[in-house]
């Protein structure tokens, strides 16, 4: 879990940095406000996961779904992120996309 933690954090860190630099966002806050939504998120999606092992392509989307919500929340609670809720809405797709991305072609 941890190295699956890791690479998600330095994945959606790229998009942040990217969206950040060609936006002209704050750097600093968004990317704190991802990695600390996805300690909460993966820890999410490893349960999931192991509770519903037998279903386990349907608990993958349903929860990557919910995932992709709440880090759009969260994202656009935080004031200091200076996000309207379609900027974090799309910016925690593309963030979830690529990770998500990622991981299906990971030998994890």
């Amino acid at each position: 879990m941890i190295a699956t933690l890791l690479i998600t954090i330095l994945i959606e860190g790229m998009v942040v940095l990217a969206y950040c630099r060609w936006l002209r966002k704050p750097l600093r806050p968004i990317l704190l406000t991802g990695i600390a939504g996805n300690i909460v998120t993966q820890s999410l999606l490893w349960i999931s996961l192991n509770l519903f092992f037998r279903h386990y392509l349907i608990a993958l989307l349903v929860t990557e779904f919910l995932i992709w919500i709440l880090e759009s929340l969260l994202l656009y609670s935080v004031p200091a992120n200076r996000l309207y809720f379609t900027d974090a809405f799309f910016l925690s797709l593309g963030m979830n996309l690529f990770s998500f991305a990622a991981g299906w072609f990971l030998p994890m």
